[in-house]
């Protein structure tokens, strides 16, 4: 349409300042968002063509460098439909002074219908003059590494008087060019400062301590920048100023709560200044807030462990204050506090009894509020010594097998319990009994230790002494000694609470008792001993050797126990063990010792005694002959003169005979003294010995 002149007013929310010029054109950084409110006009009054004929008016140049190959498209809407927009693009490649004629350009904003106009894939026009009612031209096909200009002008006149920020989006398929979206060159977030508001939409708010304050701005510039090498950041009090660039804050300037402050991020191309990238920016507003902090006053509660009048306090968890980015430092008297000495350095182990420490807490801005912590302990976990008596063990009767978790050291419910060998592992926590061996420890009269732990986790350590409970033995129950075929008594003696026998009996006698191995469970109270009992055979006597001399038997016994008695009848009994006038034959001798049992009996003969031998052929008496006894072991028949020498041994090969010879050769007459010796075959191979003496006469 025809645009006129007409008396208008300005309504101006916020306060405007010159525009850039196509030589400080603001450069599009990538495919983002524009939002941008342009007044007056730069300091070049640009020769523009096309369908722009009437110069400029409310105005703003931006560059835009293209990052991949495409279409583009870009829609502008004024934030009133009254104001009246017209635009233009020059390129590609083109300079500054040097421009051209537009290859798009469009000043046919209908006003009041819908001012939005732009580039889009429908329109096929590339030029839309005053007049027209075409809002839209073509789209445009662009390569990587062109760059374009972009003018923006709210033109005012005759038939618009509106002044109006407007709203530029990208389209199409190509990408704009930008630092700030390719991760070699910023590979790390930028973190804006300070704490977001209340309120979303706000800006966000840095903490200072006092309003007004002196603020260096550049204190904020490491934090934002986050590593991000080649960036540089401004400081502006105007978002156009921060778009441009210009008018940057230098120096530490006074801040208060109320005015908007912005930063601006630019790239520096550290090889080449002129790169297109090094123009574009991101901004963002801050405000300041207020930000004097309170500590709080803190309780800390710790372990006094195993009463020891102390507690390792970890300072750091009072939580003295709620936010970040602060420093902490503790002091043991508000007094070190006051003067910066004696800060405690081990904080998070800090050992102390109760009482009260001091933190002073600072902000990254120098805020600072001292917050005072009491220490104090848990309640005490109650624990008291106590003892376990256990029966011994049958296998190992100095030890028992304890149950350590019946020890009754606390009255505290909801704890755990530990065992340990010494107080020092208690206390330390280590070689702790395993729970598997805690419930039947093995161990003699001595001490455990066990440590009791709360919800806290505070312990305290209670000693457990433990005692074997010896076994109880009857004193009554004694060995006994019996006839084999006799039978007796077994007494395990009163005051037991029960009995137990190997015979399955349950009294304190058991009756009818033979020869054997036996044993008795005796009950004291929980605790059963195990007693062994024996009841022996008698030893019977042994009969060692029978000397009969004539008719005098002897006999000499050994063994069982005396003193013992003798018998040759089994009836009639003498304490002697010389039996006289013993008729020639065999007799059975009979011994028995002070247990009276069964006798012993030994088969003996008394040989018929020959006192003269006539060794002179004529059959009669000629020999001593015991051939009768050649079937008796190591029998033995010697000869010995009046001088005791031996003058004959008869044997198996001589017949056990003596013919009144020696050597071959007759003896002299006279009287000789033989002997007789054996072996009976009985069990016991009994010695005997037969004594005697013979009259020889040999004729000469």
């Amino acid at each position: 349409m025809k645009k006129t002149l007409l008396l208008f007013l300005f309504l101006i929310s916020q306060a405007f300042f010159a525009q850039a010029d196509c030589s400080t054109a603001l450069s599009v950084c990538g495919n983002s968002n524009i939002t941008y409110n342009p007044t007056g006009i730069g300091n070049v009054n640009e020769s523009l063509g096309g369908c722009l004929i009437s110069g400029e008016h409310n105005s703003i140049w931006y560059k835009l460098t293209i990052a991949t190959s495409g279409t583009l498209t870009f829609n502008l809407v004024p934030n009133d439909p009254n104001a009246d927009y017209d635009w233009a693009v020059y390129g590609p490649n083109v300079t500054c002074g040097s421009l051209g004629s537009p290859i798009r350009c469009n000043a046919a904003t209908v006003i009041g219908v819908g001012a939005a106009t732009g580039l889009n894939m429908t329109s096929t026009i590339t030029n839309a003059a005053g007049g027209s009612t075409t809002p839209y031209c073509q789209y445009m096909d662009v390569l990587a590494g062109q760059t374009y200009y972009l003018y923006i002008d709210n033109w005012v006149g005759a038939g618009s008087t509106t002044v109006a920020p407007f709203s530029l989006t990208w389209g199409g398929t190509a990408t704009l060019a930008s630092p700030f979206t390719d991760p070699a060159l910023q590979p790390q977030p930028f973190v804006p400062p300070g704490l977001p508001a209340a309120n979303p939409a706000d800006p966000r708010e840095v903490l200072i301590c006092v309003s007004p304050a002196i603020f260096d701005f550049n204190t904020l510039t490491s934090g934002i920048l986050n590593g991000n090498a080649n960036f540089v950041i401004s400081y502006h009090t105007t978002q156009n100023d921060a778009l441009a660039g210009t008018s940057p804050i230098i120096t530490p300037i006074t801040v208060n709560t109320t005015t908007v402050y912005y930063y601006s991020i630019h790239y520096q191309d550290p090889a080449n200044p002129t790169n297109p990238l090094n123009f574009c920016r991101q901004i963002s507003p801050f405000k300041f807030k207020q930000g004097n902090i309170t500590a709080l006053d803190k309780t800390l509660f710790a372990c006094n462990n195993n009463k020891s009048g102390t507690a390792t306090f970890n300072l750091t968890t009072a939580g003295v204050f709620v936010g970040n980015n602060i420093n902490i430092k503790y002091y043991p008297t508000m007094a070190n506090l006051n003067a910066g000495t004696g800060q405690i350095t081990n904080p998070t182990q800090y050992v102390s009894a109760q009482g009260t420490v001091y933190a002073l807490v600072t902000t990254a801005e120098g805020c600072s509020d001292t917050a005072a912590i009491t220490l104090s302990f848990y309640p005490e976990v109650v624990v008291n010594d106590t003892t376990l008596r256990f029966c011994a063990l049958q296998q190992n009767l100095v030890t028992a097998a304890f149950d350590l978790t019946t020890a009754n050291v606390t009255l505290q419910t909801g704890v755990t319990k530990k065992y340990y060998k010494s107080l020092q592992d208690a206390i330390s926590g280590t070689n702790e009994i395993p729970a598997s061996m805690a419930t039947a420890y093995i161990s003699p009269n001595g001490v455990v230790y066990v440590k009791v732990i709360d919800g806290n986790g505070c312990f305290g350590i209670a000693k457990i002494t433990l005692q074997v409970i010896p076994p109880v033995y009857s004193t009554v129950l004694k060995d006994k000694i019996i006839c084999i075929e006799d039978k007796t008594t077994l007494d395990a003696g009163a005051g037991f609470d029960g009995y137990e026998w190997s015979t399955g009996a349950t009294t304190q006698i058991i009756s009818n008792v033979g020869v054997g191995n036996y044993w008795v469970k005796l009950k004291t109270g929980e605790c059963i001993s195990y007693q062994t009992v024996k009841v022996y055979a008698s030893d019977q006597p042994v009969v060692e050797s029978i000397d009969i001399s004539n008719t005098t038997v002897t006999v000499n016994a050994n063994g069982g126990k005396a003193p013992y008695k003798y018998s040759i009848d089994n009836v009639n009994w003498q304490d002697s063990n010389v039996f006289t006038n013993i008729k020639r034959g065999d007799h059975i001798v009979y011994v028995k010792d002070s247990y009276d049992c069964e006798p012993l009996s030994v088969n003996i003969v008394v040989p018929n005694l020959i006192n003269v031998i006539t060794p002179n052929g004529d059959g009669i008496n000629d020999v001593i002959d015991y051939s009768a006894l050649a079937n008796k072991q190591n029998l033995v028949f010697t000869i010995f003169d009046r001088y005791g020498n031996k003058v004959f041994q008869a044997d198996r090969f001589n017949h056990y005979k003596w013919d009144g010879t020696s050597g071959g050769k007759k003896v002299p007459t006279g009287n000789y003294w033989y002997s007789v010796t054996w072996n009976e075959n009985d069990q016991k191979n009994t010695l005997f010995k037969y004594t005697g003496w013979v009259l020889v006469k040999n004729r000469e």
